[in-house]
């Protein structure tokens, strides 16, 4: 498409989950519900149409070992926009990643900044690694870097103990989650335990990330703090096999990470069915490959959520949980084209027709 061509769409524009459309247009990369008077150059594309998708978990510049060069990185991205992944919480990367702002052909992204870790109590070359009396400092730094989060590392693997452990102190998260809010960043946390999570969320964090330890008695907590939950569930599929690798050396842990695995699903339900906000995560860039976007909205089905609730989670209320927008009049043409209606079947959102990146026709 030239610079002054249109994109026209016609089908069924799914600007909300019961507002749809017939037809949109994009100008100077911008949409508009209105035909542009004297528009020559015109590209129809037809189809159904959502905002690009979001994930709100998931790792540009980083791989199983730690930072990646920035080839590396650019895959990573193209892999998620071929995907419809229009827009990334980045949560949590040792990478500068701040080189793909310029390119307006790979998905948007919201940095966290680094992964903030307890000394020796995280995977290796992924985070910063500190003692609590440094958290409030190495907050400040991340949030005055990111883009409006921060990522801790809330438990982890404590090998005393052999199991999981919270890595805070209540009175260090508290500053530290003060300080990130009084810098205008909100704060979200890795925790796969339960014994973490009511200090950080009585402490004002805004996200917990997996979330598999929330328990009956917390959820209410959740609830009425309004902490979204993003559970990643393609990456806690992997908890057996991580289980059985720890069996020999920390029986606990292992027996913990299947317990945790087992109940998944009636944790991520009973959360949604209590209120929390739950948004679609995929925990790409570490172990796992990018471009899960689909099977990760999947999971949520699985787990019970609704489809269309399960859709929002990757795009309407997911834009507006990150401040970002939809498909409103003026708004950037960033949007997803299905041959069928994925309201329906979910399924659909694995074979995406078309890809419209800032207006242009990229996939």
């Amino acid at each position: 498409m030239s610079d002054g061509a249109v994109l026209h769409l016609r089908g069924r524009v799914l600007a909300g989950p019961e507002d749809v459309r017939d037809e949109l247009w994009v100008v100077g990369g911008r949409i508009s519900y209105d035909r542009p008077a004297g528009a020559r150059d015109i590209t129809t594309v037809e189809g159904w149409a959502l905002p690009g998708l979001v994930d709100a978990h998931c790792h540009v510049g980083l791989d199983a070992h730690g930072p990646v060069d920035a080839e590396t990185a650019e895959k990573q991205a193209l892999t998620d926009r071929e995907a419809g992944t229009l827009l990334i919480r980045d949560a949590g990367s040792p990478s500068d990643t701040r080189w793909i702002d310029d390119r307006d052909d790979l998905p948007k992204i919201i940095r966290a900044g680094r992964h903030i870790a307890r000394t020796r109590r995280y995977i290796r070359n992924y985070a910063w690694e500190i003692e609590p009396d440094d958290l409030v400092a190495y907050v400040a730094r991340e949030a005055r870097r990111g883009d409006g989060w921060v990522k801790l590392v809330g438990d982890w693997i404590d090998r005393d103990l052999g199991d999981l452990a919270p890595c805070w102190p209540r009175g260090a998260v508290e500053a530290a989650i003060a300080e990130a809010h009084r810098l205008g960043a909100r704060v979200t946390a890795h925790c796969f335990a339960e014994n973490s999570l009511r200090d950080l969320v009585e402490a004002g964090i805004d996200c917990i990330e997996h979330a598999t330890g929330l328990t009956e008695d917390l959820i209410p907590l959740f609830a009425e703090r309004g902490v979204a939950i993003v559970p990643t569930l393609v990456n806690i599929a992997t908890f057996p096999r991580l289980a059985d690798g720890g069996d020999e050396k920390f029986p606990r842990w292992s027996a913990h990470m299947r317990r945790l695995h087992e109940r998944r699903y009636d944790t991520v339900r009973a959360a949604y069915d209590a209120g929390i906000p739950v948004f679609v995560g995929t925990d790409a860039g570490g172990s796992l490959a990018h471009g899960l976007v689909a099977e990760e909205v999947a999971e949520l089905v699985t787990a019970g959520i609704p489809p269309v609730e399960a859709l929002s989670a990757t795009s309407w209320g997911a834009r507006s949980w990150l401040g970002r927008p939809g498909l409103e009049e003026g708004a950037p043409a960033d949007l997803v084209v299905y041959e069928a209606d994925p309201r329906a079947d979910v399924r659909v959102l694995a074979a995406p027709r078309r890809v419209v990146l800032n207006g242009r026709v990229v996939e």
